[in-house]
């Protein structure tokens, strides 16, 4: 297996664990943005107000998502364990 192959499978597996992480991650971003944005107006300065909505907006997200997610996940493993033959040989 040449450094191009390993390259490429981490090139793989990064992009994999960006696109799945994604979802999840902009999500969060959105909801305190907003949350922040509702505290700033308000004056309501409470730490602990943005971790409630945004668990509920991650849960909700795993929700709606969780299946492709795991799909894909599934699919880049089966990737993998087809390339072990090659890496042995």
């Amino acid at each position: 297996m040449g450094i191009g192959e390993v390259t490429a499978l981490m090139r793989g597996g990064i992009f994999e664990t960006l696109m799945l992480s994604a979802p999840l991650l902009l999500t969060a971003l959105v909801v305190g943005l907003i949350v922040s944005i509702i505290q700033a107006t308000t004056s309501i300065q409470e730490q602990t107000l943005t971790f409630v909505p945004k668990i509920f907006a991650i849960l909700l997200v795993l929700a709606l998502l969780g299946g492709w997610m795991f799909a894909s996940l599934a699919d880049y493993t089966v990737q993998l364990f087809n390339l072990i033959p090659d890496m042995a040989g």
